[in-house]
């Protein structure tokens, strides 16, 4: 499932979470890569719809985009114990941030 974070950080600030509990990317393994590969493919598609897709123009130059991001235990982060994806977009208010 994907929603708005309550805290964003961005313009865009969306959560991918598998209704599978997980508590970390550090807890995954092959197992895992069906799954993985699925909330991967579903951040370009979700950003897309929010008006934060990458594209490219008639000039061959890219534009638009957005970063994805897993935080991976106490010193990378992570709060939540319940693995999840974030996707931000918009102006770059997290520059040097992250």
């Amino acid at each position: 499932m994907a929603f708005h974070d309550i805290n964003p950080a961005a313009p865009m600030h969306l959560l991918i979470i598998p209704k599978q509990h997980i508590a970390s990317l550090g807890d995954c393994n092959e197992q895992h890569a069906e799954l993985l590969g699925r909330m991967m493919l579903l951040a370009p598609k979700l950003a897309q719809e929010q008006g934060h897709g990458y594209k490219v123009g008639e000039d061959g130059q890219p534009s638009g985009g957005f970063k994805t991001m897993f935080h991976v235990g106490p010193n990378g982060g992570q709060e939540v114990y319940h693995l999840h994806l974030h996707v931000l977009g918009g102006p770059r208010p997290w520059r040097g941030q992250f």
